[in-house]
C-alpha cells in the first residue's frame, strides 16, 4: 500500500517563494539585454516583411510590363492567355517569397530550420506522389497557355471530343459541342489537339448530275450560280474552283467544287454553295418545264390549226365536188333535151 506524504510548508517558506518569483519577474522585465534583443529581432522581422512585399511588388510590375509589350496589338484571346500566364507567375513568386520570409522569421525566434525543411521536403514529396494527376494537369495547362495551342472561341478536337473552347484553366479545359453538350477535360488528358480555327479551311462540294444533261451546260449553270458568292457570304473568301468530273456512273456524273473559306466556316460555305446550285437547278428545271409546256402548247395549236385547215379543205372539196356534180347533171339534161327534139 502506497503512502502519500504531504510535506507541510510554513508561512515563512511561502513568503520566501513568492518573493523569489517576484524577483524573477522583475528581473525579466528589467533585463535590458533581453529587451534589446527583442527590439532588434522585431526590427529585423519588420524589415524582412517590408523587403518581401517590395520584392513581390517589383517582380509583379516587371511581369506586367513584359506582358504589356507581348500583348500589344494582339487579339483578346491572346491577351487573356498572357494574363493567365502572368497571374500564374506572380502567384509563384508570391508563394516563394512568403515561404522564405516565414523561414527567416522563424530563424529570428531561434528555431532549428533543418528539421523543418526536411519535414517540408518529405511532405511535398508525399503530396507530389498523392497528387500526380493534379500536378500533371497544372503543368500541361501551363504549357497549353504558354505555347498558344488554342484560345477561347477556337473550335478544337481532342480525342473524341470536339467543340468550341469556352474556358482554358490551369487544371481543366471546357468545350461546348455543336449539339449543346459541355465537355470538361483535365488538361493532363489533352495529348493531341486539332485546331480548326487557325488557318483558312477548304469547302468541298460534290454535285450529282443526270447523265442526260450536257457537261458544258452544267458547268455553265454552276458557274453562273456561284457568281459573286464571296460578296453574298463572308465565309467564302474567293470564287469557288469548279474542278470538273469527280466520278461517273451509267446514270449520273459528279461535279466537284472547292472553295477557300474562313477558319471554322467550312460547313457554312458548303451549305451556301449547295443552296446556290440548288436554286439554279430549280430555276433551270422551271425554265425547261416552261419551254416544254410552250412547245406542247404551240404543237397543240399547230395540230388544231392543221385540223381546222384540213376540215376547211375537205369542206371546200365537198362544195366543189357538189358543184361539179350539179354541172354535170345539167349538161346531161341539156344533151337529153336536144336528142329528144331531133
Amino acid at each position: 500500500m502506497n503512502r502519500w506524504i504531504l510535506e507541510a510548508t510554513t508561512p515563512d517558506d511561502a513568503v520566501k517563494n513568492a518573493l523569489r518569483f517576484k524577483d524573477k519577474v522583475w528581473n525579466w522585465f528589467t533585463n535590458a539585454d533581453m529587451w534589446a534583443n527583442v527590439l532588434f529581432s522585431g526590427l529585423r522581422i519588420l524589415i524582412i516583411f517590408l523587403l518581401t512585399r517590395v520584392i513581390i511588388k517589383i517582380v509583379s510590375n516587371i511581369i506586367d510590363r513584359s506582358l504589356e509589350r507581348k500583348t500589344g496589338g494582339r487579339i483578346l484571346s491572346n491577351t487573356r492567355r498572357f494574363t493567365t500566364v502572368g497571374e500564374l507567375m506572380k502567384n509563384v513568386v508570391t508563394v516563394i517569397c512568403n515561404f522564405v520570409m516565414i523561414m527567416l522569421v522563424l530563424s529570428e525566434f531561434h528555431f532549428d530550420l533543418a528539421p523543418l525543411l526536411a519535414g517540408a521536403g518529405v511532405l511535398g514529396l508525399a503530396v507530389g506522389f498523392g497528387a500526380q494527376s493534379l500536378v500533371k494537369d497544372v503543368i500541361t495547362g501551363f504549357f497549353i497557355i504558354l505555347e498558344d495551342q488554342f484560345a477561347v472561341g477556337d473550335v478544337i478536337q481532342t480525342g473524341t471530343y470536339k467543340g468550341t473552347v469556352e474556358l482554358i484553366g490551369l487544371r481543366t479545359t471546357r468545350l461546348l459541342s455543336t449539339t449543346g453538350e459541355v465537355f470538361i477535360i483535365p488538361n493532363g488528358l489533352i495529348t493531341n489537339v486539332t485546331n480548326y480555327s487557325l488557318y483558312n479551311a477548304l469547302a468541298v462540294v460534290d454535285v450529282p448530275v443526270k447523265m442526260e444533261r450536257s457537261l458544258e451546260a452544267t458547268l455553265g449553270l454552276i458557274g453562273e450560280a456561284l457568281k459573286d458568292i464571296e460578296e453574298r457570304n463572308s465565309n467564302v473568301l474567293a470564287y469557288p474552283n469548279v474542278l470538273g468530273i469527280q466520278s461517273m456512273s451509267t446514270s449520273e456524273y459528279v461535279i466537284r467544287i472547292a472553295a477557300s473559306c474562313a477558319p471554322n466556316a467550312r460547313e457554312a460555305a458548303e451549305r451556301q454553295i449547295q443552296n446556290d446550285i440548288k436554286q439554279a437547278l430549280e430555276k433551270q428545271s422551271m425554265l425547261e418545264q416552261a419551254q416544254a409546256e410552250e412547245e406542247a402548247r404551240k404543237k397543240a395549236e399547230a395540230e388544231a390549226k392543221a385540223e381546222i385547215d384540213l376540215a376547211k379543205t375537205e369542206h371546200a372539196l365537198e362544195v366543189t365536188e357538189s358543184a361539179n356534180t350539179g354541172s354535170r347533171r345539167q349538161i346531161a339534161a341539156t344533151q337529153e333535151g336536144e336528142e329528144g327534139e331531133e
